[in-house]
């Protein structure tokens, strides 16, 4: 058990690192409202999640410890629940309803067709 939470740690210290680096840029290098950081790396997250389970149930090439590490710590630590809520409730707060509705619409629908191809991908090879 000590051993699966290491790896989700040093997975998770990983995938929150580089969401920090995305989220920054877009800070840097694009001026908006919308929260164009969190949007990336969650479809991002979405996608890569989508491959991983499908190469580990394809082909059964991950063993349980890089699964985990790359699912939940990379993955999990890269993607962000929490800061999409708050970057949607920030959007109402400033009254951008079609910025809030746009945001969590887009988020949830290509968030699911991220997973899908995601996996699609894996099983077309």
């Amino acid at each position: 058990m000590v051993k699966s939470i290491l790896i989700v740690g040093l997975g998770g210290f990983i995938g929150s690192a580089l969401r920090f680096l995305v989220s920054r840029y877009f800070q840097m290098h694009v001026v908006s409202v919308f929260p164009w950081g969190t949007f990336t790396v969650n479809i991002i997250g979405s996608f890569l999640i989508g491959i991983l389970f499908g190469l580990s149930e394809k082909r059964n090439i991950m063993s349980p410890e890089w699964r985990i590490f790359l699912t939940v710590g990379i993955c999990g630590g890269f993607t962000t629940y929490s800061t999409f809520s708050n970057d949607a409730f920030i959007l109402l707060q400033n009254n951008e309803f079609f910025r809030f509705a746009t945001y969590s619409g887009l988020s949830f629908i290509l968030g699911l067709f991220a997973v899908f191809f995601g996996r699609l991908i894996i099983k077309a090879i």
